[in-house]
This record gives structure tokens, C-alpha cells and sequence, in this order.
């Protein structure tokens, strides 16, 4: 992101210009006006926060929330480079500023939420007469609004107001930290091959890891990077077995190394703070206060959901470990299934069992014809069109990022675009996202949506497909889910564009299930190098496959979510080492030594870079209780997944109203009940018990 002779003093705090209601800027933003620009938008909101509270008038709906709903639109500006520079194009410099920053927004943010006055505004229209009058979205707004306040230290007084600012402080330089490390420890350990350690690996792997040995000036030989796009496949295919182990623990190693980017006391300093804050609020532990305004409610009903799962996949997990065992026996291989063996020998179990070679699957999941698959659901479930843009018509902050103009098929309506940000590099945080520029509002007039999409598949040499796995391949339609979430948005108001987490992994874990569907399998499922459609025997070898390794997969989440739920509701001087209460929880548990959590507590980001998932990672089993239930409607509709009476109640109560409307009451308009959590154990494949 260089700076042009024509760029503007601060590119980061200017309305957005250009087309499609105007776009961020991404060739003339400069890292370097980022501390002038927070700054600044910090001082303006805290202007319009004076203004609200100044006016002489009784507070209302209009004068107070709609104010605040208005305001921010700097900082909201500059975020979206800054989501940028920490997550897609990372260096130095910005962990640096991150590093200052970070604790510096927390104190902005505590002095709008202990801010009396603003809250006593806030409070007299929750509680005020005209809101009995507004519409039901705007009385949700005011409640979201309200909550925001009184579970934030907006209550607090004296002592312990002072120092629930100061927590937040410390929590946001924490979890800046913690990430940094994680992302530190992912560029610090690549492990490069020679030439005759290939062994079993794909060619395509192949290829890919010369060109990203050659990006870190290791010509003629192979890097497997630190991430689970490099990790997963080599621990896959390659039949070296001591590189295996290595690979593995690299991966699973990381924030866990000792020294300068060790995680584990941070672990420990962020659970102390939250369990501090959470108490000057009157609440038992962290996940109590969590998830009162979550589906679940309450911690014991989240842990009642996992644990009910838990001993299904750790029985299907002895199954899968006892079949690998049988198959490396009989090739006199002489080892004991271990960790860095379980990928390895489940694809040879795979193949002796469903004839089912990951490598042959691959040959059919090319990534351009999956996004054109995605676009095709999209057009038939949602009616939108996809127009792929002119490089250069709108501002990228890589060249491999592509635009395509969302709009509407019957009208032709422009809706947004769509970022796509395919390829890994240094600097890029692992992982697949999705996220947004900006959302769509009415309540000022319509905007448009600026929504991305952010994966980390390998990229190939030149002139050559990019081939994905089935697991990769279901990713990339889920993080499309979020992003079809963004684009179907009919709300008024910036806050209803939020979510309650244990809710908004449903909608992309639905969309995942229309890989399988005919008309993707028929029409983008094609050969990559002959374009012949897969042939009918192999689709009904992947459907019976469709719940292999389910012990695995279902084993390594869980046990990530139930260590966040253990963590958080554990009074933190009981827990000492991270590492060895991880270790003993888990033995607790009955954890299988064959499988490792899917995220280890010194790289688990999702709960200790931040809040968005801590003690709240159970939600996509939450969530995959709404989605294995819808799927079953879909499956017993007239038209199937593309029954259009279906779809069309799909879209309009599950995914156009975003956080307008509570949940469980969204879930019933669509389904006509609650969901049924005996649809969860079907899918996988586990025991129904009655």
C-alpha cells in the first residue's frame, strides 16, 4: 500500500470516492498516518458523543440512538484498512502500531460506554413510554443498545468503573499480543524439503511448495508452511514419516515455543482479567456472563449439548484409530498410531474402504470453478448475479485480490461487490474469513455492501490449477455463507448487521451443503486437466464417505470447545500452566492420545486474540444443530435444496433480517419449531438415543 503524489494528507479518515457509493483506497493508504488517523476519529466520535448528551432536548429514539447509530463513520473507515494490514498484509511495523494502539481504543471505547450521561440517555428511552411505539426493529435496536451499555461497566461507579477501563486496556494489548506471537511462530518455522523427501506428496503440492521455497529465497528446494492450508496435506500424503512428526509439531507447537512469542502466560493474564472484570459486574465466571445474551444461555446448557456428542465421537474415534492400526500391521509397518499418523493412515482407510483416493477428488475441485459453483447457488437460492470487475476499476491491497459487482437477476439492482483474497503469503493470518467494508443500512438511505472473502489455499505455479481438498473446498462455500449473510441484509440500522455468535456460524455452515448438490456436481465439478463432469460412481463414493473420519473431525472441535468452556468457567488460580491444564482437562475428558484439540490454548485465536468466540467456540456445534435440522427440511421439500418456497423463507427469515429479529424466533418463522438436536447425531452418523 504505497502512497501516491496525489494522495491526500490522511487517505485513512476521507470519505470514500469512486464508484459503487464510493470504496476504500488501498494504493494510496499509508501504514504511517494510521496513529494520526485513530486519533483524530476518535476525537470526532467523542464530538458526536458530546453533541448526543448536549442536547437540550428530552432524549428519543431519533436524538439519541439513531445519533449514535450515525456516528463513528471515521473510525469505521479506517478499520477497514486496518482489518487489512493485521490480517491480510501483516509486517512489523503494524504489529508495532497495533501494539500502541490497541490499549489506546479500549480506553476510547470505556469512555463511551461509562460515559453517565450517554447512558442515562440510553436508559430513559429503553425505559421511556415511546418505546412501546417504535417498530419492532427499532425497539431491538434500543435493547442491543441498552445491553451494550450494562454489560460493559456502564453500571459501575467510583474504583470499580476506573479499573474496569483499565482491564480493557490491558485485555486489548494482550490479545494483540497473543496473535502477533501466533503469527510470529507461523513464519518462523517452515520446514523445506529436498528433493528426494516427496515422497507420496500430490505433484500440485509439489509445485506449490517450490514456488513458496523460491518466495523465502530457497530456490530448488520445497517449503510446507506453518498453516493448516501447507500442514494438513503434507501430514496427508507424504510417507516420511519423521518429517510428518515434525510438520506436526510445528503446527501444533505454535505459541507454545518458550521465549519472546511464548503464549502460555498470556493465557493466563487474560483469564485473570476477565474473571476480574466478569466479578465487578456480579457475575460467577466469564461464561456466565457470556452467554446470557447468547441461544445457549447459560454455560451448563452449552456443555450439556457438547458432552451429549463428546462420547459419540470419542467411541467413533477408537473405531477409526483401530482400523489405521489394522492397515499399518499389515504393511509391517511396526509403529503405533500417533498424531502426525492419523491423516496418513485415514486416507489409506479411505481408499481400502470407499475406493476414495483425496488425490483423485482434488483432480475436480479446481477453486475457479467452485467460486463459479458458489455464484450459481447464489443466483438460484438468493437471485444474485456476480460480474467479475476490470483489474484496477476498484482499489486492491494485493494483486491477486478480484472483484466481482454483486446484483440483483430480476431487477438488475447493483447490491455491492464482492473481495475475493484467495493465496497465502507471509504476513497473511492462517485460516479462512470472512468479512466487510461495509454493510448494508437504510435508516439514512441505502447503502450497498463491500463484502470479502479471505482463504489461504497454496498458490501454484504459474499456468497451473489450483486443485483443493474436499475439506478445503466445503471451507470455501462456508465462508461464501458469511458472505451471502452480508449481501442479504434488509436491516435499517448499523447495529442489527451484528450477531449473537452461537447464531451466525449457522447460516455458512447451511450454505456448505450445496457442494454436494446435482447441479454443482454436474456443471463445476470437472476434471482440471480433461473438463470431464466427476463420473457418477465417484459422487456415490464420496456420499458414503460422507461421514469417514467423523470421530476426528467432530473429536478435534470439540475438545477446543469444551477447553474454552472449562477455561472460563474455572476460577483462574486453579488453573496455574496452561499447558498442563490443557494436558490434564483433557485426560479428564477421556481425549484420545491418537487426536490433538484443533486449536492447542497457545495458538487458540479465536478465544484469546480477542472476544468474538471465547467461551463461545461451542456455537458452530450450535449452529450445526440449526443446520443439520434445516438440511433435513431441504431434503424433504418438494424441489429439494432448490425447492424456491423454501429457499425464499430461507432467505427472508434467516438471512435477510441479520440481527433484527431474536434468533430462536427467526429459526421458528423458517422451520415452523425449534430445532432438533437428534438431526445432529443423524447427520454424523452417531447413535440417536430417544
Amino acid at each position: 500500500m504505497a502512497a501516491t503524489a496525489e494522495a491526500p494528507a490522511n487517505v485513512l479518515l476521507a470519505e470514500w470516492g469512486g464508484p459503487y457509493g464510493g470504496v476504500p483506497n488501498f494504493q494510496t493508504a499509508q501504514m504511517s498516518d494510521l496513529t494520526a488517523a485513530v486519533e483524530r476519529g476518535m476525537e470526532i466520535n467523542l464530538a458526536e458523543i458530546d453533541a448526543i448528551v448536549g442536547n437540550p432536548e428530552p432524549a428519543t429514539f431519533e436524538n439519541t440512538i439513531v445519533a449514535m447509530e450515525r456516528g463513528g463513520q471515521e473510525l469505521s473507515r479506517i478499520f477497514s484498512y486496518w482489518g487489512i494490514w493485521s490480517s491480510n498484509m501483516s509486517t512489523p511495523e503494524f504489529r508495532a502500531l497495533q501494539r500502541e494502539l490497541s490499549p489506546r481504543l479500549a480506553a476510547f471505547n470505556s469512555q463511551i460506554t461509562q460515559n453517565e450521561a450517554l447512558f442515562a440517555r440510553v436508559r430513559a428511552v429503553y425505559e421511556g413510554e415511546e418505546m412501546a411505539s417504535l417498530r419492532p426493529d427499532q425497539q431491538r435496536v434500543v435493547r442491543l443498545t441498552y445491553d451494550g451499555f450494562a454489560r460493559n461497566g456502564a453500571t459501575l461507579e467510583g474504583e470499580a468503573a476506573a479499573r474496569y477501563a483499565e482491564i480493557q486496556q490491558e485485555l486489548a494489548g494482550l490479545h494483540t499480543r497473543f496473535s502477533n506471537n501466533v503469527l510470529n511462530d507461523e513464519e518462523g518455522y517452515v520446514t523445506f524439503l529436498t528433493e528426494d523427501q516427496l515422497s507420496g506428496l500430490p505433484n500440485d503440492y509439489i509445485q506449490a511448495a517450490a514456488v513458496a521455497a523460491t518466495a523465502r529465497e530457497q530456490d530448488g528446494m520445497y517449503a510446507v508452511t506453518n498453516t493448516r492450508s501447507s500442514m494438513d496435506p503434507f501430514l496427508t500424503f507424504s510417507d516420511e514419516r519423521e518429517l510428518r512428526e515434525q510438520v506436526w509439531r510445528n503446527y501444533y507447537s505454535r505459541g507454545d515455543n518458550g521465549g519472546e512469542f511464548d503464549n502460555n502466560d498470556i493465557i493466563m493474564q487474560i483469564l485473570t482479567l476477565r474473571d476480574e472484570r466478569v466479578g465487578l459486574l456480579g457475575y460467577d465466571n466469564y461464561a456466565s456472563w457470556r452467554l446470557e445474551d447468547r441461544m445457549a444461555g447459560t454455560p451448563e446448557r452449552a456443555m450439556e449439548l457438547m458432552e451429549g456428542v463428546w462420547s459419540a465421537a470419542v467411541a467413533r474415534i477408537e473405531e477409526e484409530v483401530a482400523d489405521m492400526q489394522a492397515i499399518a500391521d499389515a504393511e509391517g509397518a511396526g509403529i503405533t498410531i500417533q498424531p502426525w499418523d492419523y491423516r496418513y493412515y485415514a486416507e489409506k482407510v479411505r481408499q481400502a474402504r470407499y475406493e476414495l483416493d483425496s488425490d483423485e477428488v482434488k483432480q475436480y475441485l479446481q477453486l475457479d470453478n467452485l467460486r463459479e459453483g458458489m455464484f450459481y447457488v447464489a443466483g438460484e437460492l438468493f437471485g444474485f448475479d456476480f460480474r467479475p470487475l476490470p483489474e484496477g476499476e476498484v482499489s486492491v491491497w494485493h494483486p491477486t485480490v478480484k472483484v466481482w459487482e454483486v446484483t440483483d437477476r430480476e431487477s438488475g439492482d447493483h447490491i455491492g461487490l464482492w473481495y475475493l483474497d484467495p493465496f497465502a503469503r507471509q504476513g497473511k493470518r492462517s485460516g479462512a474469513w470472512a468479512s466487510s467494508f461495509r454493510s448494508h443500512t437504510s435508516y439514512d438511505g441505502p447503502t450497498n455492501v463491500l463484502a470479502t472473502n479471505n482463504s489461504n489455499f497454496v498458490e501454484p505455479a504459474p499456468g497451473e490449477p489450483v486443485l483443493v481438498s474436499w475439506d478445503d473446498a466445503e471451507t470455501f462455500f462456508h465462508e461464501f455463507g458469511h458472505a451471502l449473510h452480508f449481501l442479504s441484509s434488509n436491516v435499517a440500522y448499523p447495529t442489527l448487521n451484528g450477531g449473537v455468535r452461537d447464531y451466525t456460524e449457522f447460516q455458512s455452515q447451511l450454505l456448505e451443503r450445496w457442494l454436494l448438490t446435482d447441479p454443482v456436481v454436474e456443471n463445476y465439478l470437472v476434471h482440471a486437466e480433461t473438463g470431464e463432469p466427476m463420473p457418477a460412481e465417484l459422487i456415490e463414493r464420496i456420499r458414503a464417505a460422507a461421514n469417514f473420519n467423523q470421530g476426528f473431525a467432530t473429536g478435534e472441535y470439540l475438545a477446543s470447545a469444551l477447553m474454552d468452556m472449562v477455561y472460563h468457567t474455572t476460577e483462574p488460580s486453579e488453573i496455574g500452566d496452561p499447558d498442563t491444564f490443557e494436558r490434564e482437562t483433557l485426560a479428564r475428558l477421556g481425549m484420545p492420545e491418537e487426536i490433538v484439540m484443533r486449536h492447542r490454548s497457545p495458538h487458540f485465536g479465536h478465544i484469546f486474540s480477542g472476544e468474538g468466540y471465547s467461551s463461545g467456540y461451542y456455537g458452530y456445534m450450535w449452529a450445526d444443530v440449526l443446520t443439520s435440522d434445516a438440511s433435513e427440511a431441504f431434503a424433504e421439500a418438494p424441489g429439494g435444496y432448490y425447492d424456491q418456497e423454501l429457499a425464499a423463507r430461507m432467505v427472508e427469515h434467516l438471512f435477510a433480517p441479520r440481527n433484527a429479529i431474536d434468533p430462536a424466533e427467526a429459526y421458528r418463522l423458517f422451520r415452523g419449531r425449534d430445532a432438533d438436536v437428534s438431526a445432529l447425531m443423524r447427520d454424523r452418523g452417531f447413535p440417536v438415543t430417544e
